[in-house]
């Protein structure tokens, strides 16, 4: 046993020695896990930014032009008034993609107790923007109208009032869901490129059969591959999590990184496996490209850090529990979003742990059948 620790020991130093040589490899994983993730968090915003807002006022009220001065940055654009002409126009040439249009007598009708309507006219094309945007509009209208009519002698219609409470993102700002995920996904995308990669090149250099000839057994050179690249990427997204998330993005973390570390080494082991099991049936780097390409896709799109896991079908999600990254995202999101701790996450570190002795053993079946052939 001592002397089996001891070769898993310096192969995995040769294979930490072997990345750091390797300035591309050292590189993409720095990129990734920093540059990659800010530019992913910021870029790609879900909620509404800065959306550009059109008002046809025939109203000409007080009413009319409070609802105009409530559009406000950061969600809206100073909102601008236009002639029916122009606001078609305007949809048409996407210079706008809200347009409010305020009836003549809008003001007179609602403190007269009768119900007038708004029409509100959304390019769609902009599919989330105009998602969640509309509900901004609405919420924005009600307000002012509902300041309208308590200082009227009108009574509310509204027989109770709904206080609405954010937990663990209060302003619901994407950049704290998606700087994480994007994380998740490139500690998914490198545990399989990395370890797949490390075998082939060890073909392709034919440092293989060196490998073969030691006093060094197929269980240990596996298991060489797997802990170095699982430090590797380990270190990377931890530091990645505290500096460019935490620091950079001013995200909070709530949970214990002790706790998401340890859930993250248990993925690394089923994720590196997985790469070292594709790499066993390609014999170049391009084809275990092509492999790899449809795993990583179904594993993002269909763990759930992509897409809820609820609107899916019930046979795929069925089936996706016996992926490693549902359970992952799951745990993640438990430990860094809601602070959960070891008796919640229980169940899906269980399952981590059940995956990974499943792909690990079937990846020493066929590393054992690849090196030897």
């Amino acid at each position: 046993m001592l002397r089996s620790i001891r070769n898993i020991g310096r192969l995995t130093y040769k294979e930490l020695r072997s990345f750091l040589a390797d300035p591309i490899l050292l590189v993409l994983v720095v990129y990734i896990f920093s540059f990659a993730i800010y530019s992913i968090a910021t870029g790609a915003k879900t909620e509404v930014s800065n959306a550009a807002v059109a008002v046809i006022d025939e109203d000409h009220s007080a009413l009319s032009r409070r609802v105009r001065e409530a559009l406000l940055p950061p969600l809206f654009k100073e909102a601008i008034v236009v002639t029916p002409a122009e606001a078609s126009r305007g949809m048409d040439e996407n210079r706008f993609v809200f347009l409010i249009d305020i009836p003549s007598g809008f003001e007179r009708d609602l403190l007269a107790g009768r119900s007038p309507t708004i029409a509100l006219s959304v390019d769609a094309t902009a599919m989330s923007l105009a998602g969640s945007g509309v509900v901004d509009i609405q919420n924005i209208i009600t307000e002012e109208v509902q300041k309208l009519v308590a200082h009227s002698e009108l009574e509310t219609s509204q027989p109770i009032s709904v206080v609405l409470q954010r937990l663990f993102n209060p302003n619901s700002e994407s950049t704290w869901f998606t700087s994480v995920m994007e994380i998740i996904n490139h500690v998914t995308m490198l545990g399989i490129l990395l370890a797949g990669a490390a075998l082939i090149r060890e073909r392709e250099h034919g440092t293989i059969e060196h490998l073969l000839v030691m006093p060094v057994t197929s269980i240990e050179i596996m298991l060489a591959k797997i802990i170095a690249n699982g430090i590797v990427i380990l270190v990377a997204a931890i530091a990645s999590l505290i500096f460019v998330v935490h620091y950079v993005l001013g995200v909070p973390i709530a949970g214990s990184l002790v706790l998401f570390g340890s859930g993250m080494a248990i993925y690394l082991v089923a994720v590196n496996g997985l790469g070292l099991m594709l790499a066993t049936w390609a014999n170049s780097m391009p084809q275990f490209a092509l492999l790899s390409m449809p795993v990583l896709i179904v594993l993002e799109l269909l763990s759930g850090s992509a897409t809820p896991l609820e609107s899916m079908p019930v046979w795929l999600q069925t089936v996706m529990q016996f992926a490693p990254s549902t359970h992952f995202v799951s745990f993640s999101q438990d430990v860094l979003y809601r602070g959960a701790g070891f008796s919640i996450v229980w169940p899906d570190m269980i399952w981590l742990v059940a995956i990974a002795i499943f792909y690990f053993v079937l990846s020493l079946a066929r590393f054992r059948r690849a090196i030897v052939a």
